[in-house]
Protein backbone atom coordinates (compact mmCIF):
# COMPACT_ATOMS: atom_id res chain seq x y z
CA UNK A 1 0.00 0.00 0.00
CA UNK A 2 1.14 3.52 -0.75
CA UNK A 3 0.57 5.94 2.10
CA UNK A 4 -0.12 9.67 1.81
CA UNK A 5 0.58 11.93 4.77
CA UNK A 6 -1.29 15.02 5.86
CA UNK A 7 -1.88 17.24 8.86
CA UNK A 8 -5.40 17.69 10.17
CA UNK A 9 -6.10 21.04 11.85
CA UNK A 10 -9.06 21.43 14.19
CA UNK A 11 -10.32 24.43 16.15
CA UNK A 12 -13.46 23.68 18.12
CA UNK A 13 -16.25 25.85 19.46
CA UNK A 14 -15.04 25.39 23.04
CA UNK A 15 -11.87 27.39 22.14
CA UNK A 16 -9.59 24.90 23.88
CA UNK A 17 -6.89 25.46 21.27
CA UNK A 18 -5.62 24.25 17.90
CA UNK A 19 -5.36 20.48 17.52
CA UNK A 20 -2.85 19.17 14.96
CA UNK A 21 -2.61 15.51 13.93
CA UNK A 22 -0.02 14.38 11.38
CA UNK A 23 -1.32 11.16 9.87
CA UNK A 24 -0.78 8.87 6.94
CA UNK A 25 -3.54 7.02 5.09
CA UNK A 26 -3.83 4.22 2.57
CA UNK A 27 -6.58 2.06 1.08
CA UNK A 28 -5.82 -1.63 0.53
CA UNK A 29 -6.97 -3.82 -2.36
CA UNK A 30 -10.07 -4.87 -0.42
CA UNK A 31 -11.17 -1.25 0.01
CA UNK A 32 -10.28 -1.15 3.71
CA UNK A 33 -8.68 2.01 5.07
CA UNK A 34 -5.56 2.10 7.21
CA UNK A 35 -4.13 5.04 9.11
CA UNK A 36 -1.33 5.87 11.50
CA UNK A 37 -0.84 8.97 13.62
CA UNK A 38 2.78 10.07 13.27
CA UNK A 39 2.48 12.78 15.90
CA UNK A 40 -0.07 15.14 17.41
CA UNK A 41 -0.09 18.30 19.52
CA UNK A 42 -2.40 21.00 20.85
CA UNK A 43 -1.46 24.67 20.80
CA UNK A 44 -3.54 26.84 23.18
CA UNK A 45 -4.79 30.15 21.86
CA UNK A 46 -3.11 33.31 23.04
CA UNK A 47 -5.53 35.22 25.30
CA UNK A 48 -6.08 38.02 22.79
CA UNK A 49 -6.90 35.62 19.94
CA UNK A 50 -9.18 33.58 22.18
CA UNK A 51 -11.01 36.79 23.11
CA UNK A 52 -11.37 37.85 19.48
CA UNK A 53 -12.74 34.45 18.48
CA UNK A 54 -15.18 34.46 21.38
CA UNK A 55 -16.67 37.73 20.09
CA UNK A 56 -16.19 37.19 16.34
CA UNK A 57 -19.93 37.33 15.66
CA UNK A 58 -19.97 40.93 16.89
CA UNK A 59 -17.22 42.25 14.58
CA UNK A 60 -17.65 44.60 11.64
CA UNK A 61 -17.25 43.08 8.19
CA UNK A 62 -13.77 44.57 7.87
CA UNK A 63 -12.58 43.36 11.28
CA UNK A 64 -14.07 39.92 10.59
CA UNK A 65 -12.04 39.69 7.37
CA UNK A 66 -8.90 40.82 9.22
CA UNK A 67 -9.48 38.13 11.86
CA UNK A 68 -9.76 35.52 9.10
CA UNK A 69 -6.28 36.48 7.88
CA UNK A 70 -4.81 36.75 11.38
CA UNK A 71 -6.09 33.32 12.35
CA UNK A 72 -4.70 31.83 9.15
CA UNK A 73 -1.30 33.18 10.14
CA UNK A 74 -1.64 31.69 13.63
CA UNK A 75 -2.53 28.31 12.15
CA UNK A 76 0.46 28.52 9.78
CA UNK A 77 2.87 29.48 12.58
CA UNK A 78 1.73 26.57 14.72
CA UNK A 79 1.96 24.15 11.80
CA UNK A 80 5.49 25.31 10.96
CA UNK A 81 6.52 24.82 14.59
CA UNK A 82 4.83 21.40 14.64
CA UNK A 83 6.56 20.23 11.44
CA UNK A 84 9.94 21.65 12.45
CA UNK A 85 12.84 20.19 10.48
CA UNK A 86 10.92 17.05 9.45
CA UNK A 87 10.10 16.40 5.81
CA UNK A 88 6.90 18.23 4.96
CA UNK A 89 3.60 16.35 4.70
CA UNK A 90 1.82 16.09 1.36
CA UNK A 91 -0.99 18.41 2.44
CA UNK A 92 -2.78 20.24 5.26
CA UNK A 93 -6.51 19.86 5.89
CA UNK A 94 -7.88 22.68 8.04
CA UNK A 95 -11.38 22.73 9.47
CA UNK A 96 -10.97 26.38 10.42
CA UNK A 97 -12.92 28.00 13.23
CA UNK A 98 -16.70 28.20 12.84
CA UNK A 99 -18.17 31.63 13.47
CA UNK A 100 -21.57 31.63 11.74
CA UNK A 101 -23.50 28.43 11.13
CA UNK A 102 -27.05 28.96 9.83
CA UNK A 103 -27.67 26.28 7.19
CA UNK A 104 -31.39 27.14 7.13
CA UNK A 105 -30.44 30.29 5.22
CA UNK A 106 -27.58 28.66 3.30
CA UNK A 107 -24.85 30.07 5.52
CA UNK A 108 -21.84 28.53 7.22
CA UNK A 109 -18.48 30.23 7.73
CA UNK A 110 -15.15 28.96 9.01
CA UNK A 111 -12.28 31.41 9.37
CA UNK A 112 -8.53 30.82 9.28
CA UNK A 113 -7.52 31.68 5.72
CA UNK A 114 -6.54 28.65 3.65
CA UNK A 115 -4.48 30.70 1.15
CA UNK A 116 -2.50 32.18 4.03
CA UNK A 117 -1.83 28.73 5.49
CA UNK A 118 -0.66 27.44 2.11
CA UNK A 119 1.56 30.46 1.43
CA UNK A 120 3.10 30.59 4.91
CA UNK A 121 3.79 26.84 5.16
CA UNK A 122 4.57 26.02 1.55
CA UNK A 123 2.19 23.06 1.81
CA UNK A 124 -0.93 22.43 -0.30
CA UNK A 125 -3.93 23.25 1.90
CA UNK A 126 -7.52 22.05 1.86
CA UNK A 127 -10.10 24.12 3.75
CA UNK A 128 -13.74 25.29 3.64
CA UNK A 129 -15.16 21.77 3.90
CA UNK A 130 -18.74 22.71 4.77
CA UNK A 131 -19.97 25.25 2.24
CA UNK A 132 -20.55 22.92 -0.73
CA UNK A 133 -22.81 20.70 1.36
CA UNK A 134 -24.79 23.73 2.57
CA UNK A 135 -25.11 24.87 -1.06
CA UNK A 136 -26.63 21.43 -1.73
CA UNK A 137 -29.22 22.30 0.97
CA UNK A 138 -27.48 20.24 3.64
CA UNK A 139 -26.51 21.08 7.20
CA UNK A 140 -22.81 21.13 6.37
CA UNK A 141 -22.34 19.20 9.60
CA UNK A 142 -21.32 16.96 11.10
CA UNK A 143 -18.47 16.00 8.79
CA UNK A 144 -16.68 13.46 10.97
CA UNK A 145 -19.15 10.55 10.36
CA UNK A 146 -17.53 9.42 7.11
CA UNK A 147 -14.35 8.98 9.14
CA UNK A 148 -16.34 7.12 11.79
CA UNK A 149 -17.66 4.80 9.10
CA UNK A 150 -14.39 4.14 7.29
CA UNK A 151 -11.79 4.40 10.08
CA UNK A 152 -13.76 3.45 13.23
CA UNK A 153 -16.42 1.15 11.80
CA UNK A 154 -15.79 -1.54 14.44
CA UNK A 155 -17.90 0.48 16.91
CA UNK A 156 -21.71 0.49 16.88
CA UNK A 157 -21.81 4.24 17.48
CA UNK A 158 -19.29 7.06 17.84
CA UNK A 159 -19.87 9.96 20.22
CA UNK A 160 -17.74 13.10 20.24
CA UNK A 161 -17.84 15.39 23.27
CA UNK A 162 -16.54 18.77 22.15
CA UNK A 163 -18.11 22.20 22.35
CA UNK A 164 -21.22 20.32 21.22
CA UNK A 165 -21.82 16.59 21.49
CA UNK A 166 -22.49 14.71 18.28
CA UNK A 167 -23.15 11.09 17.45
CA UNK A 168 -22.93 8.87 14.38
CA UNK A 169 -24.01 5.30 13.74
CA UNK A 170 -24.89 2.93 10.94
CA UNK A 171 -28.58 2.44 10.13
CA UNK A 172 -29.09 -0.15 7.43
CA UNK A 173 -26.80 0.78 4.55
CA UNK A 174 -26.40 4.45 5.48
CA UNK A 175 -24.60 6.50 8.11
CA UNK A 176 -26.73 8.68 10.36
CA UNK A 177 -25.28 11.50 12.45
CA UNK A 178 -26.34 14.72 14.13
CA UNK A 179 -25.41 17.17 16.86
CA UNK A 180 -26.95 15.97 20.11
CA UNK A 181 -26.60 18.90 22.52
CA UNK A 182 -24.24 21.59 23.77
CA UNK A 183 -21.47 20.06 25.84
CA UNK A 184 -18.07 21.55 26.77
CA UNK A 185 -19.19 24.99 25.62
CA UNK A 186 -21.71 25.14 28.45
CA UNK A 187 -19.63 23.32 31.06
CA UNK A 188 -16.58 25.50 30.43
CA UNK A 189 -18.64 28.67 30.56
CA UNK A 190 -19.99 27.77 34.00
CA UNK A 191 -16.58 26.64 35.24
CA UNK A 192 -15.11 29.97 34.06
CA UNK A 193 -17.52 31.77 36.40
CA UNK A 194 -15.77 29.99 39.27
CA UNK A 195 -12.35 31.05 37.96
CA UNK A 196 -11.64 27.62 36.48
CA UNK A 197 -10.58 27.01 32.87
CA UNK A 198 -12.75 23.87 32.87
CA UNK A 199 -14.24 21.42 35.36
CA UNK A 200 -11.41 18.88 35.76
CA UNK A 201 -12.80 15.34 35.97
CA UNK A 202 -16.25 16.87 36.55
CA UNK A 203 -15.44 17.29 40.25
CA UNK A 204 -17.19 20.66 40.56
CA UNK A 205 -20.36 19.32 38.95
CA UNK A 206 -20.16 16.26 41.18
CA UNK A 207 -20.27 18.53 44.24
CA UNK A 208 -23.51 20.21 43.13
CA UNK A 209 -27.18 19.27 43.19
CA UNK A 210 -29.62 19.01 40.31
CA UNK A 211 -32.05 21.94 39.98
CA UNK A 212 -35.20 20.14 38.74
CA UNK A 213 -36.87 23.17 37.13
CA UNK A 214 -33.70 24.16 35.27
CA UNK A 215 -33.19 20.59 34.07
CA UNK A 216 -36.77 20.48 32.81
CA UNK A 217 -36.37 23.75 30.89
CA UNK A 218 -33.17 22.51 29.26
CA UNK A 219 -34.66 19.16 28.28
CA UNK A 220 -37.77 20.80 26.80
CA UNK A 221 -35.87 22.86 24.23
CA UNK A 222 -37.41 22.30 20.81
CA UNK A 223 -34.22 21.16 19.11
CA UNK A 224 -34.27 17.83 20.92
CA UNK A 225 -37.55 16.69 19.34
CA UNK A 226 -36.54 17.72 15.81
CA UNK A 227 -35.72 14.88 13.42
CA UNK A 228 -32.28 14.62 11.87
CA UNK A 229 -30.52 15.95 9.89
CA UNK A 230 -29.84 18.74 12.32
CA UNK A 231 -26.85 20.64 13.69
CA UNK A 232 -26.05 23.24 16.32
CA UNK A 233 -24.01 26.43 16.35
CA UNK A 234 -22.96 29.13 18.78
CA UNK A 235 -25.92 31.28 17.75
CA UNK A 236 -28.31 28.55 18.93
CA UNK A 237 -26.42 28.26 22.21
CA UNK A 238 -26.56 32.02 22.80
CA UNK A 239 -30.28 32.18 22.01
CA UNK A 240 -31.43 29.07 23.89
CA UNK A 241 -28.96 28.05 26.60
CA UNK A 242 -27.65 31.41 27.78
CA UNK A 243 -31.09 32.77 28.86
CA UNK A 244 -31.59 29.67 31.02
CA UNK A 245 -28.13 30.03 32.53
CA UNK A 246 -28.72 33.73 33.21
CA UNK A 247 -32.02 32.99 34.95
CA UNK A 248 -30.77 30.30 37.30
CA UNK A 249 -27.30 31.64 38.06
CA UNK A 250 -28.88 34.58 39.89
CA UNK A 251 -30.49 32.46 42.61
CA UNK A 252 -28.48 29.23 42.61
CA UNK A 253 -24.90 28.13 43.21
CA UNK A 254 -22.80 27.76 40.07
CA UNK A 255 -21.96 24.23 41.21
CA UNK A 256 -25.66 23.33 41.14
CA UNK A 257 -26.12 24.87 37.69
CA UNK A 258 -23.12 22.90 36.44
CA UNK A 259 -24.42 19.68 37.97
CA UNK A 260 -27.78 20.28 36.29
CA UNK A 261 -26.20 20.98 32.92
CA UNK A 262 -24.13 17.77 33.09
CA UNK A 263 -27.31 15.82 33.82
CA UNK A 264 -28.96 17.47 30.83
CA UNK A 265 -26.07 16.57 28.49
CA UNK A 266 -26.00 12.98 29.73
CA UNK A 267 -29.76 12.61 29.33
CA UNK A 268 -29.73 13.90 25.76
CA UNK A 269 -26.86 11.58 24.85
CA UNK A 270 -28.67 8.56 26.30
CA UNK A 271 -31.82 9.53 24.38
CA UNK A 272 -29.87 9.86 21.13
CA UNK A 273 -28.40 6.35 21.07
CA UNK A 274 -30.75 4.08 19.10
CA UNK A 275 -31.82 0.66 20.30
CA UNK A 276 -29.67 -2.27 19.29
CA UNK A 277 -26.34 -0.53 19.78
CA UNK A 278 -24.08 -2.45 22.14
CA UNK A 279 -20.95 -0.32 22.30
CA UNK A 280 -20.22 3.39 22.09
CA UNK A 281 -16.83 4.95 21.31
CA UNK A 282 -16.45 8.26 23.17
CA UNK A 283 -13.85 10.85 22.19
CA UNK A 284 -13.27 14.59 22.50
CA UNK A 285 -12.33 16.57 25.60
CA UNK A 286 -15.53 15.63 27.38
CA UNK A 287 -14.44 11.99 27.40
CA UNK A 288 -11.96 13.00 30.13
CA UNK A 289 -14.80 14.35 32.29
CA UNK A 290 -15.19 11.35 34.58
CA UNK A 291 -18.42 12.54 36.13
CA UNK A 292 -20.10 13.14 32.77
CA UNK A 293 -19.08 9.67 31.58
CA UNK A 294 -20.45 8.16 34.81
CA UNK A 295 -23.79 9.87 34.21
CA UNK A 296 -23.93 8.66 30.59
CA UNK A 297 -23.06 5.13 31.72
CA UNK A 298 -25.76 5.30 34.39
CA UNK A 299 -28.43 6.33 31.87
CA UNK A 300 -27.27 4.03 29.04
CA UNK A 301 -26.49 0.50 30.27
CA UNK A 302 -24.35 -0.86 27.41
CA UNK A 303 -20.59 -0.66 26.85
CA UNK A 304 -19.00 2.81 26.85
CA UNK A 305 -15.52 2.64 25.30
CA UNK A 306 -12.99 5.30 26.33
CA UNK A 307 -9.95 4.83 24.04
CA UNK A 308 -6.36 5.95 24.46
CA UNK A 309 -5.77 9.67 25.05
CA UNK A 310 -4.35 10.20 21.55
CA UNK A 311 -7.66 9.08 20.04
CA UNK A 312 -9.69 10.94 22.68
CA UNK A 313 -7.95 14.23 22.05
CA UNK A 314 -7.23 14.08 18.34
CA UNK A 315 -9.91 11.98 16.64
CA UNK A 316 -11.50 15.02 14.96
CA UNK A 317 -8.13 16.28 13.72
CA UNK A 318 -7.35 12.75 12.46
CA UNK A 319 -10.63 12.65 10.58
CA UNK A 320 -10.10 16.09 9.06
CA UNK A 321 -6.74 14.93 7.78
CA UNK A 322 -8.66 12.02 6.24
CA UNK A 323 -11.26 14.36 4.72
CA UNK A 324 -8.41 16.26 3.09
CA UNK A 325 -7.06 13.01 1.65
CA UNK A 326 -10.47 12.18 0.21
CA UNK A 327 -10.83 15.66 -1.28
CA UNK A 328 -7.43 15.56 -2.97
CA UNK A 329 -8.26 12.14 -4.42
CA UNK A 330 -11.69 13.41 -5.52
CA UNK A 331 -13.58 10.92 -3.35
CA UNK A 332 -16.83 11.84 -1.59
CA UNK A 333 -16.12 13.16 1.90
CA UNK A 334 -19.57 14.35 2.99
CA UNK A 335 -22.60 12.08 3.33
CA UNK A 336 -26.08 13.31 2.42
CA UNK A 337 -27.56 10.70 4.78
CA UNK A 338 -25.89 12.67 7.58
CA UNK A 339 -26.40 16.26 6.44
CA UNK A 340 -29.65 16.05 4.49
CA UNK A 341 -27.99 17.47 1.37
CA UNK A 342 -29.34 16.75 -2.10
CA UNK A 343 -26.38 14.48 -2.80
CA UNK A 344 -23.18 13.07 -1.34
CA UNK A 345 -20.39 15.48 -2.20
CA UNK A 346 -16.66 16.13 -2.16
CA UNK A 347 -16.19 19.39 -0.29
CA UNK A 348 -13.17 21.55 0.32
CA UNK A 349 -11.24 24.32 -1.41
CA UNK A 350 -7.74 23.33 -2.48
CA UNK A 351 -4.89 25.85 -2.44
CA UNK A 352 -2.09 24.19 -4.35
CA UNK A 353 1.54 24.92 -3.65
CA UNK A 354 4.03 24.28 -6.40
CA UNK A 355 6.57 21.68 -5.34
CA UNK A 356 10.12 22.99 -5.44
Amino acid sequence: MEYTSGIGVMSGTSLDGIDLAWCKFAEDEQGCWHYEVLKAATFPYAPDMREQLAHATELSALDYCKLNIALGKVFAERINTFVGDDAKPDYIASHGHTVFHQPSVGLTTQIGSGPVIAAETGITTVCDFRTLDVAYHGQGAPLVPIGDQLLFGQYDACLNLGGFSNISFQSGNQRIAFDVSPCNMGMNLLANKLGLPYDKDGNTARSGKVIPKMLDELNRLGYYTQPWPKSLGKEWFDQNIMPIFDTYIIYNAIEDCLRTFVEHVAAQIANAIPEGKNNLLVTGGGALNKFLIERVQNLWPNKVVIPDELTINYKEAIVFAFLGYLRLHEKENCLSSVTGADTDNCGGCVWNVKKS
